[in-house]
């Protein structure tokens, strides 16, 4: 309710990790240094600890929106588990196929070793480490026996609370205490970092001037002390009370209002600031529903999203303010977590109906979705015109190389979709830690489409938050290479055709278009590229950078999450089929 009253694109002290309001302070830095570490080639653990809510999880999300292409991650946020099961999940965040049991440990060492010949590097990040087992501890530091002369072929971040610096130090983890090659304990922000950290949430909210003053900082930092978290819930409701009594600044009393009322310490008594907000947000609201739904009578059907099939029920946006889809069955209990499902039957027809519907989470938990992962895939395949049934294979990735596709499975943030800007099968886990995979169809600012059986159901990324911690399964279809990865020293058609690409995508000639070999102009033009598109530029035009070319002069059959303005419809690649 106050960010239009600030001027602002959106909260800024929202307390998801998104890690574009990553502040570095300096033990921050150093916390980074030692995931970066972690992620590298040291091996063996790497321990990073801090009390609730200094930003242990905003840390480790920011490192996972950019782990290099030869880099699989395994994430673990839920540790409180016997060594089989956790085993067997770290398989399947690796999508390593096994029998369920003691065997899960023999395919996932096969796996490291295959891993390892491929150039790849394997990291296990374990979050809350804290509450694992002493016996599970053990299995897991016995995966680490597994390596080669020169370097471990699994790597482990442990995340944690303090309590976890009180486990290792138990004697019967003396062994796996000795193989920590790096410790960090991660603090309070000091006075001067919290001023910081608030502005620069401000300012990557949008902000242009000042809102706290000095004194409110300070106050805020002491009622806070410096954790990231209470800042955050101390600052945003100190906006609210600016907004309740229409004041442009947060000064002290307002921050110290706003701490008690955080705290508790005024028992169930609101201040009349807090009254006066709720009032002016149920006025605003009361407006916004009235011309809202007046508008949605008379205004024409929404168009059909890029690429997306062309049914009459997606001109029926099921806006989640406006309208209740009907009750359907679903197969949440058959949902796989490893995005491998075999063929269920065919989902019935999801048809909004009705005009009060509830928050989306509810909408999960209720059932009134249907959000089994055949249902998802069946969707995401009909985006590239495949027919997910009939094709060949056990797993969605099978079926995929059946359809000349290729699968792409990961776990990052909604940036990393972004860039890669191809419809994707998320997994979303409820309140009640059940499972739902949905396709994601379209992505705008602030804002996410999922096509839940061929109806459109926008959601903002805001409430998505608690929902999805980074799991996704995407389709591409790849150009005709002989290498998969092109880099300086290179010779031949690859790389012939990596100069014409980049004309293309760049709208510059190449110097020398008919060069065999990938020299360091052709490197330049490709850091040049990766640069205009978030990407690592690094020169080498690995997956990521084939797929984001894929993207920049794509013809219209290809389905993007976003569509470039200027498209070159031609596609050097081989083209999809009709």
């Amino acid at each position: 309710m106050y960010r239009a009253y600030f001027n602002l694109n959106e909260n800024p002290f929202a307390i998801s990790p998104d890690p574009r309001y990553l502040y570095l302070s300096e033990r921050h830095r150093e916390g980074l240094t030692h995931l970066l570490y972690g992620m590298g080639e040291g091996g063996g653990f790497v321990q990073l600890t801090g009390e609730v809510g200094t930003g242990k999880t905003l840390l480790y999300r920011s490192v996972l929106e950019r782990v290099p292409e030869q880099v699989d991650v395994a994430l673990i946020i839920n540790p409180k588990q016997s060594a089989q099961e956790l085993i067997a999940n770290i398989c399947d965040e690796l999508r390593v196929i096994y029998p369920y049991g003691s065997h899960s440990v023999k395919a996932l060492n096969q796996h490291l070793l295959r891993a390892h010949a491929e150039g790849r590097r394997t990291v296990l990040i374990i979050d809350e480490a804290q509450d694992l087992e002493v016996d599970v501890l053990e299995q897991i530091r016995l995966l680490t026996n597994l390596e080669t002369n020169r370097q471990k072929l699994l790597q482990i971040i442990l995340v944690g609370q303090p309590e976890l610096k009180t486990l290792l130090a138990l004697p019967e983890l003396r062994q796996l205490a000795q193989r920590i090659t790096a410790r960090y304990d991660l603090t309070p922000l000091n006075i001067e970092e919290t001023a910081a950290y608030i502005q620069h949430r401000l300012k990557t909210a949008g902000a242009t001037r000042p809102i706290f003053t000095p004194g409110a900082m300070k106050t805020i930092h002491r009622l806070s002390g410096g954790v990231p978290r209470l800042i955050n819930t101390i600052a945003e409701r100190s906006l609210l009370g600016a907004y309740a009594e229409q004041k442009q600044e947060v000064d002290s009393a307002m921050a110290r209002r706003a701490a008690a009322e955080v705290k508790g310490e005024r028992g169930h008594r609101r201040p009349l600031w807090f009254a006066l907000a709720a009032a002016a947000s149920l006025l605003v609201a009361g407006f916004a529903f009235w011309h809202f739904t007046g508008a949605f009578r008379s205004s024409p059907p929404v168009a059909a999203v890029d690429g997306a099939p062309t049914d009459k029920r997606i001109s029926q946006v099921a806006d989640l303010t406006t309208q209740k889809p009907a009750p359907t069955n679903t197969h949440e209990e058959k949902a796989l977590a490893d995005f491998s499902p075999e063929s269920l039957p065919p989902p019935a027809a999801t048809t909004p109906t009705g005009k009060d519907s509830p928050p989306f989470p509810q909408l999960l938990t209720s059932g009134a979705l249907q959000t089994d992962s055949a249902t998802a895939f069946t969707t995401l395949f009909r985006y590239w015109k495949e027919d997910y049934g009939e094709l060949p294979g056990q797993t969605a990735c099978d079926r995929a190389t059946a359809a000349g596709l290729r699968c792409i499975f990961g776990r990052g943030t909604w940036n990393n979709l972004k860039l890669f800007n191809r419809p994707a099968v998320v997994e979303l886990i409820d309140p009640l830690g059940r499972r739902h995979h949905l396709t994601v169809s379209h992505m705008d600012e602030g804002m996410v489409t999922f096509d839940v059986g061929g109806v459109p159901y926008r959601v903002s990324r805001e409430t998505l938050e608690p929902l999805w911690f980074g799991a996704y399964l995407l389709l591409w279809r790849p150009p005709p290479l002989q290498h998969s990865v092109l880099r300086k020293g290179m010779k031949g058609s690859d790389v012939v055709w990596l100069r014409n690409i980049l004309n293309k995508a760049l709208k510059t000639p190449d110097p020398n278009p008919e060069r065999t070999v990938y020299d360091d102009v052709l490197a330049a033009r490709v850091q040049r590229f990766q640069s205009t598109h978030g990407l690592p530029a690094d020169g080498v035009a690995g997956r990521q950078t084939l797929i984001a070319l894929n993207g920049a002069v794509a013809d219209p059959s290809t389905p993007l999450l976003q569509r470039p303005k200027v498209l070159d419809r031609r596609w050097l690649g081989r083209a999809p089929k009709p």
